[in-house]
């Protein structure tokens, strides 16, 4: 049995290629740690990717996000194919680690060798999460799985931006929620490319299928319309519906051509969402030990400097952009 310390950039790669358990735990956690082996192999494996298909699944916390996804794995792995589940948890603020308790609902597949899932955690780092759950994606498109799953633990800002990186957008919402009707109010809707009404038993299950159906009806420009199905993720009821329509949904962006314009936009969306996040980074930690660049912070606390003077200070010397880039920042 291969140790930690004996896997190399070329083993692991060829590992990854080879769908072995023990190269993808490895790799990924090499992504989630940010070593830069995990960029090497990341590199080494890309041109082997392209051919899964990514289901982002999201929506307000309790809804029966992991329950739903371990019903929808058991139905596509009667079809024969393989897949990942990447579930992005919440930091633990102790280990800084996934907090795992919802993952017990995907513990009935742990052992099936054709489906891998695994945790990650966002680590306090909305960056480092869409670089991680970026990185993490790829690596399970090499090893050759049809189907990934990529789970969010909400509606906010860091799961919107990490769902640009899916083929289709599953958003899971419960009757008798009040989180759910925040995500309705706060323009979710826009988001979805399927819903599903979870828990179908609930008194109120029909009238938020209406109210959800009511809302989607004013987005009269969309060429696609979110179909909405009623589940019972514990008991499987709809979930083979559930199903059809995402593979609905791709056959849709396949006869249109949209779906390799979608992931063109969405991996330029990404390299632009990481960049991003490291030129921040970078930012802050050339301030932080730059005593003039703390001056120019000091003078606009002071209200002697205005903020955009200010960014434009700092932009020209951290990133020398000389005067002939300078922003016009009227």
């Amino acid at each position: 049995m291969s140790k930690r310390r004996e896997w190399t950039s070329e083993t692991l790669a060829a590992g990854v290629r080879d769908g072995d358990r023990r190269a993808l735990a490895r790799a990924i956690t090499l992504v989630e740690n940010g070593d830069p082996m995990a960029y090497e192999v990341v590199r080494e494996v890309y041109p082997d990717t392209g051919s899964a298909y990514v289901v982002g699944v999201t929506g307000p916390p309790g809804v029966g996000k992991s329950s739903l996804i371990a019903a929808l794995v058991r139905q596509v792995r009667e079809t024969g194919k393989t897949l990942g589940v990447i579930s992005v948890d919440p930091s633990s603020p102790f280990s800084k680690g996934a907090l795992l308790g919802d993952r017990i609902r995907l513990a009935e597949h742990f052992l099936d060798p054709g489906v891998f899932i695994r945790s990650m955690g966002t680590r306090g780092h909305l960056g480092g999460l869409a670089e991680a759950t970026l990185q993490a994606l790829l690596v399970l498109d090499a090893a050759g799985k049809d189907i990934v799953f990529v789970e969010t633990v909400g509606t906010g800002q860091s799961e919107v931006e990490v769902l640009g990186i899916a083929d289709t957008v599953l958003l899971v919402l419960m009757p008798g929620s009040g989180d759910s009707i925040q995500a309705l109010k706060a323009g979710i809707m826009e988001i979805p490319d399927v819903i599903a009404v979870n828990k179908k038993d609930h008194p109120a299950a029909k009238t938020m299928l209406n109210e959800v159906r009511s809302i989607l009806s004013l987005d009269r420009e969309r060429a696609w319309k979110p179909p909405i199905v009623l589940t019972e993720a514990v008991e499987g009821d709809g979930v083979a519906e559930l199903l059809a329509k995402v593979e609905a949904h791709r056959a849709h962006l396949d006869s249109e051509g949209l779906l390799e314009e979608r992931r063109r936009k969405n991996l330029a969306g990404e390299v632009f969402a990481v960049a991003s996040a490291r030129a921040k980074a970078h930012l802050e930690r050339a301030v932080e030990h730059d005593p003039e660049l703390q001056r120019v912070l000091d003078e606009v606390q002071r209200r002697e400097l205005d903020p955009l003077t200010a960014v434009q200070e700092i932009m020209d010397k951290v990133f020398k952009l000389g005067d002939g880039n300078r922003t016009n920042t009227r």
